[in-house]
């Protein structure tokens, strides 16, 4: 069967049938007071609001205070002793304004118990681009009051499998704008972000066996990078994206190899009895995290990226596959069986103290927000196939779900700007 390619910029790809619906439970360790106030001037400024006001409440750190019955604009004064009595020790506030196609958005946020302005900053744009805006607004209200990056303007790539086959697809942070880059009757799986988030690895069925291909996000073109003898699969960039780490058996059992961006210099990482998988580079670039049953058990194992001995770094329970360093290189996160049930854990690699994160009982397919503070994964609730993410402390929980089909395979994309 063929395969319909999706071509034309990611703005003109074919927008996905539905959003992705967003439930939240559990609320953070520390929960910082704001105010969000409709952003004055034209009728969009509720709608800048209501996108900024979304993203906060899903990080779960922080309580939203009601703005309600306030009219403020850029310029306004602030009663600070009013803020602070309604509960809010911040506020952001600002303006919209249209002029032709162009809307110009200005934005305050000021802590109202030190009585000072943390940030202001003006953006101008489209009408179709006030939600990325609006994502960009809400990360810089994150990162100033938090101090750590926001991750609001970053995408998701997953895929969808519905009655008529596979689907690849890319949305925003909130599950909201899904745009379908392949479509296909054959499977896509592990799909895996290129470090400047412009291209996808991932590996399509559509040829009869497993093959790894890129895709360039903004022109659709594809290219096969591993169609060697027996299966080709599971891609993972290096940090710097010159390479890729792939499993291939063209040597009968499948073996880790890595693999430069454009095909060439293919190279055996190791060799090993048996089968070794799911590689994932280290954010230094120097090693490799890989799944591997050379222990009799599927275990976590960690290897130089130039080859030599493999180390085993899981120990606890006596399955644990699908490893995902976070961005510092500190935890490490994958899927363990305990008790029959596929549960998402976090392991410190310096201590190699375990957290069980999530219940399962069918959690798969964990990848690191780039900013460490959240894990996005596949889960099964109530009969259906759901995206979920939770907070590395596990407090937070999100649900993304669709109602047409399983989402699988998530990874979360990197930072972009």
């Amino acid at each position: 069967m063929g395969m319909a390619l999706v071509a034309g910029s990611l703005l003109a790809a074919r927008s996905a049938d539905a959003q992705l619906r967003v439930d939240i439970s559990g609320v953070g360790a520390t929960q910082y007071p704001i105010a969000i106030a409709d952003f004055n001037g034209s009728a969009e400024g509720q709608a800048v609001a209501e996108v900024i006001r979304a993203d906060l409440t899903r990080s779960g750190q922080f309580q939203l205070i009601n703005s309600a019955g306030t009219s403020l604009d850029a310029e306004s004064s602030i009663a600070y002793d009013d803020w602070r009595n309604r509960g809010a020790d911040y506020l952001a506030y600002g303006s919209i304004s249209q002029s032709g196609g162009q809307y110009n958005i200005s934005y305050r946020l000021v802590d109202s118990v030190r009585r000072t302005q943390l940030d202001g900053v003006a953006f101008s744009g489209t009408e179709k681009e006030l939600r990325r805006i609006s994502h960009q607004i809400a990360d810089r209200i994150y990162e100033k009051i938090t101090g750590v990056r926001g991750v609001f303007s970053t995408r998701l790539a997953y895929v969808l499998q519905t009655g008529n086959g596979y689907e690849l697809q890319i949305a925003d942070a909130d599950g909201q704008n899904p745009q379908v880059m392949l479509r296909s009757k054959q499977s896509i799986i592990s799909p895996a972000w290129s470090p400047d988030g412009k291209r996808l690895a991932y590996v399509s069925f559509e040829l009869g066996k497993p093959v790894v291909y890129v895709q360039t996000l903004a022109t659709g073109q594809r290219v096969p990078l591993a169609n060697f003898k027996g299966n080709n699969s599971a891609p993972a960039w290096s940090p710097s994206g010159e390479q890729l780490a792939v499993v291939l058996s063209r040597d009968s059992i499948s073996q880790i190899y890595t693999i430069n961006a454009d095909g060439s210099g293919l190279r055996r990482v190791m060799r090993s009895p048996l089968i070794d998988t799911e590689p994932q580079y280290t954010p230094d670039g120097s090693s490799l995290v890989f799944t591997s049953d050379r222990g009799g058990n599927p275990h976590i194992y960690r290897v130089p990226v130039s080859g030599g001995d493999a180390q085993r770094i899981t120990f606890n329970g006596s399955y644990n596959i699908s490893p995902a360093m976070s961005p510092d290189g500190n935890n490490l996160v994958y899927v363990t069986r305990r008790n029959g049930a596929f549960r998402i854990a976090m392991q410190s690699m310096s201590t190699g103290s375990e957290q069980l994160l999530t219940a399962g009982p069918d959690d798969e397919s964990p990848s690191f927000a780039p900013n460490g503070m959240q894990i996005l994964y596949s889960s099964v609730q109530g009969g259906r196939s759901v995206l979920a993410v939770i907070s590395v402390d596990g407090r937070v929980r999100q649900t993304l779900s669709t109602l047409n089909g399983k989402v699988r395979e998530p990874t979360w994309g990197p930072f972009t700007n």
